[in-house]
């Protein structure tokens, strides 16, 4: 991102040089608008952004530290929110008057309203209010520092709330406080930790925030990582006002790339680059883009142009044809494919010659009509473009589907952003993640996508063991839900639908197209919690022609 702000704006930043404590970034945030931010895209941190409410960067570390199983073991979260909000004042426990100062722990929890979040903290606390000898804190220090779960802090249990109530402290803090350490003994969390990870989340948020179309082209050239595919980065981009360019034989390179254009933010248009094609290995795009340079940058006029000055094979003409990245010249995907399907990997030197004579502009020796294919249908579009890329440019699968999802009763994401809380719900998402963590008691969590928005999902344990099946498997989601809105003291209300029932209804995706494999959305679309995207032999198979493709 560093690299392209100096290119395009003439920015030089690095980590250090990112403006400080800048009030739009933390505006952003407080809505929960991170999408692809570093450590506060997941949907626990963007539940909580609102609530936490950060308007410093002490707030960011807070934020980062605050949803780990430490902390939400041992019921810290909540009490330290109240006082957050200044609904309770901070309690800064202390031991009877004959064991020392009652104000003993102030120094270790103040920064934190004396709620204990960081695995420092936690062994201060063990240290002045257990006693703990400078021997047993180390040990201590060292079974926290595992970061497995093992039972290697649980030997310090009668230790540490014998030590606490002995000296006069309440048995259910002392309690709290080792629950807090068993958390830190399967993921621990310092607080030098969290403030590193908390610079990192605020240089890519004000990045996302300031510079919307260099941020979206670095996290697509960084893929395979974080949370979100490359559709919903795209997705993301869009909605912030980035105009988005397909992939082109002419334009594009490797990596996506920034082009001016005065209507997108900050005038740069995002061009989605080759590494996008699915099956399309980095060193043919690098012959692509060096004979378009050898050729001082003429561009390409026609498939086979690019096939024998590029010296394509098959498999990476068809990954580009299959991407539509023939459009730019007035060449369909069907008719793109089709001209893929002769290109030889071994030509004989007869047939190279007369390559020659061709890219030189004489005649064919055996010049062949263009066959008359049909257009594709908008269904065909969108299922092709998933399939080859990831993500599509073009209508949602859920706009050509919205006819059938009305008939079977089921609102849109906009529809339920305007209903109150408690009001029962049916709603039909493409699955984009699903998340069981440790500490959830068996809750999954799933987000779910439509043309226009997202909505998150509450999956209890009992549902969960019910529709198993649908969980797991669903491409596309049918839910039965009631609203649940959180509103106090949050900035942005946060919205869930509480899950009363799942149904599969991949079904009506295959329905798109029905040329296309009937598990084309398992190859596109992944299984959500192991997402699948574009990278140099990618595991996203390449579309498989047969001769119905061309009919």
């Amino acid at each position: 991102g560093f690299q392209l702000l100096k290119r395009h704006h003439r920015k030089d930043l690095d980590l250090a040089g990112v403006p400080r404590d800048c009030p739009e970034t933390y505006a952003m945030l407080r809505r929960a608008d991170s999408v692809g931010v570093f450590q506060v895209e997941s949907r626990a941190q963007m539940n909580m952004l609102p609530r936490l409410r950060p308007e410093k960067f002490y707030d960011l570390v807070i934020q980062v530290a605050i949803i780990r199983p430490g902390p939400i073991q041992g019921d810290m979260v909540h009490p330290y929110l109240r006082r957050r909000w200044g609904l309770e004042q901070p309690n800064y426990p202390g031991p009877s008057p004959e064991h020392g100062q009652p104000d003993e722990l102030r120094k270790v929890l103040e920064r934190t309203l004396g709620v204990p979040l960081f695995q420092e903290q936690a062994m201060r606390v063990a240290m002045v209010a257990a006693k703990f000898t400078p021997e047993e804190a180390d040990k201590l220090r060292r079974a926290m520092a595992t970061f497995k779960h093992t039972q290697g802090v649980s030997e310090y249990r009668d230790r540490l709330v014998g030590g606490m109530v002995a000296r006069g402290y309440d048995p259910e803090l002392a309690e709290r406080v080792f629950q807090q350490l068993e958390g830190f003994g399967s993921y621990g969390f310092p607080e030098s930790h969290a403030a590193s990870f908390a610079h990192l989340a605020y240089a890519s948020s004000w990045l996302k925030r300031w510079h919307p179309s260099v941020f979206a082209a670095a996290l697509l050239n960084a893929q395979p990582m974080g949370f979100y595919a490359p559709a919903q980065i795209v997705r993301d981009a869009r909605e912030h006002g980035v105009a988005v360019r397909p992939v082109d034989v002419n334009c594009s390179d490797w990596d996506c790339t920034l082009e001016p254009e005065a209507d997108s933010a900050e005038g740069l248009a995002l061009r989605l680059g080759l590494r996008q094609a699915a099956g399309l290995v980095q060193a043919e795009a690098e012959r692509l883009m060096k004979a378009r340079e050898a050729g001082n940058r003429s561009p390409f006029a026609s498939v086979e142009e690019v096939v024998r000055r590029a010296e394509l094979g098959r498999k990476a003409t068809e990954a580009l044809a299959a991407a539509d990245a023939f459009a730019g010249l007035g060449v369909p995907r069907r008719q793109a494919l089709w001209a893929a399907r002769g290109v030889e990997k071994d030509v004989p030197p007869l047939l190279r010659l007369a390559a020659r004579s061709a890219a030189a502009g004489e005649p064919p020796l055996l010049p062949e009509a263009a066959p008359e294919l049909p257009p594709e249908h908008d269904g065909q579009r969108v299922v092709l473009d998933y399939l080859a890329t990831g993500l599509t440019l073009g209508t949602h699968p859920l706009t050509l589907l919205r006819p059938r999802l009305r008939e079977l009763g089921c609102q849109d994401t906009r529809e339920i952003d305007a209903l109150p809380s408690g009001k029962r719900v049916l709603l039909a998402g493409l699955v984009l993640m699903r998340q069981r963590p440790g500490t959830s008691k068996g809750v999954v969590f799933i987000t779910v996508e439509d043309e226009h928005g997202q909505a998150n999902l509450v999956t209890f344990a009992n549902i969960v063991d019910r529709d198993r099946a649908a969980l797991i498997n669903a491409r596309l989601l049918l839910v039965k839900g009631k609203i649940e809105r959180e509103t106090e003291q949050a900035e942005v209300p946060v919205t869930h639908i509480i899950v009363e029932k799942l149904t599969d209804r991949t079904d009506l995706l295959q329905g798109l197209s029905s040329a296309e494999p009937a598990d084309w959305s398992a190859a596109a679309l992944g299984r959500a919690d192991e997402v699948r995207r574009p990278e140099p032999g990618s595991r996203r198979p390449v579309l498989q022609l047969k001769s119905r493709d061309f009919h």
